[in-house]
């Protein structure tokens, strides 16, 4: 059974920065594209990040490239998220997401506050 587990949200004044990370098991990890996505409160969820197998290449939202950055640890069967420069739009539940199984995490929240 797949799962995926996000850490490492919380509550950050504006500028600020946290790092995302999720753990995934009962998956072979490094056959998969890993991505992140988010919801805004009473909005769509949205795609934020992506990273290829093996972690050398990352694809952004234009609304969070050059301040977010995509990583992966094949060897821990992890991926993170780190957030920089936070602002209060970035605030939402982000989701961590293997999209070739559809498989998704719980959420964890970010709030960011002005």
């Amino acid at each position: 059974q797949v799962r995926l587990v996000e850490s490492g949200g919380g509550l950050v004044q504006s500028g600020g920065s946290l790092r995302l990370s999720c753990s995934a098991s009962g998956v072979k990890f490094s056959d998969n594209i890993m991505d992140w996505y988010r919801q805004p409160p009473d909005k769509e969820r949205e795609f934020v990040a992506a990273i290829t197998r093996t972690g050398q290449n990352g694809n952004y939202a234009p609304s969070v490239r050059g301040r977010f950055t995509i990583s992966r640890d094949n060897a821990k069967n992890q991926v993170y998220l780190q957030m920089n420069d936070l602002k209060p739009d970035d605030t939402a539940l982000y989701f961590c997401v293997a999209p070739s199984i559809n498989s998704w995490g719980q959420g964890v929240q970010v709030t960011v506050s002005s």
